[in-house]
């Protein structure tokens, strides 16, 4: 194994990041109902998990997000956790086993108020006095846990009336929701910590996100799908990939983001997802603004979805050599 020369595990800050992103908590919103509706138990199966994270190391994974949320039992706020949540100290340790692995750990706490359901009563209580009081101290419990984490994932993806299918709906716009994530992302840049953020925004609000958006937040755009030639595309589809270029014009760094998830594709229908994404950004994105990419597993670390997770974790290693193969690498 190369040296490791910071505490965050990464062999190398200068390499590219490929990245996968795992799910502790299953309480992110938008995709409760596909599950049974909202968890009050702890329920990743460990031998997955374990599995899942020596597949990222065999396949040249060299970056974890893990999705923290209502998981851990927080120190600060013991109330937001669940039933069998892991200890700080449980945490840690799984933090270590990963960085020996030559993974570097990242946090994700989604305070998109589509995909808070893990904060409890705090999520009813969103741009508050009490809400930024329990945000900061999850934010900086968990860049504790973490021992100084390079980046730090706060979602914020999705924040619409049409991705709510609660009975509750919260919606923050305009000066509103640009000074909570200026909150959120303030608590990371203080702790030395960059943050990330999904770009979905830019597709509604172009104008708004350009004059908004911070160049120290990395722009992490999604798009799902196989196809890439705009002349091809329509809709929400066709402004997914020219997010990545328009990002790009306006000087954004980036770290691109697909999924074989094909709850949203059909079955299978979007494998070359991950691969189509590299070679597309890859081609369209200076490399001195190409972090890396992330590849999302929208599925809970249970058994069932075994063969999603794992064919995830595939696809990315497969992404990579062959982009270091034409890249000289």
């Amino acid at each position: 194994m190369k040296h490791i020369n910071n505490q965050s595990g990464n062999e190398n800050e200068t390499d590219k990041i490929w990245a996968v992103l795992m799910h502790l908590s299953f309480n992110f919103a938008g995709g409760i109902v596909r599950w049974g509706g909202i968890r009050k138990e702890f329920e990743p199966d460990q031998s997955l998990w374990d599995a899942a994270i020596h597949k990222m190391a065999e396949q040249g994974v060299n970056m974890a997000v893990i999705n923290l949320d209502d998981s851990i039992a927080w120190s600060s706020h013991p109330e937001i956790a669940l039933k069998n949540a892991w200890t700080p100290k449980r945490l840690r340790e799984e933090l270590a086993k990963i960085r020996k692995l030559g993974i570097e750990p990242i946090p994700m706490l989604n305070f998109s108020a589509t995909h808070d359901a893990w904060l409890g009563e705090y999520a009813k209580m969103v741009s508050t006095k009490d809400y930024y009081k329990v945000c900061g101290n999850l934010i900086n419990e968990a860049i504790d846990l973490f021992g100084a984490p390079r980046f730090f994932h706060f979602g914020m993806d999705e924040e619409t009336i049409r991705h709510q299918r609660s009975d509750r709906v919260i919606m923050r716009q305009n000066e509103l929701w640009w000074g909570d994530l200026y909150f959120f992302i303030s608590q990371a840049i203080r702790r030395r910590a960059r943050p990330l953020v999904w770009a979905d925004y830019i597709w509604e609000h172009p104008d708004l996100f350009y004059k908004m958006m911070p160049k120290s937040v990395v722009q992490c755009n999604w798009y799902y799908g196989e196809e890439f030639d705009l002349n091809k595309l329509e809709g929400v589809r066709k402004q997914q990939v020219q997010a990545y270029l328009d990002l790009e014009a306006h000087g954004y760094d980036q770290i691109p983001t697909g999924s074989n998830d094909g709850i949203f594709y059909s079955p299978k229908a979007n494998t070359r997802s991950f691969s189509n994404t590299v070679e597309f950004c890859s081609k369209h994105i200076s490399d001195k603004r190409l972090i890396g990419f992330l590849q999302t597993l929208w599925a809970p670390t249970i058994e069932k979805y075994r063969p999603n997770i794992m064919e995830g974790i595939e696809l990315v290693g497969a992404a990579r050599k062959k982009y270091e193969q034409e890249n000289g690498k």
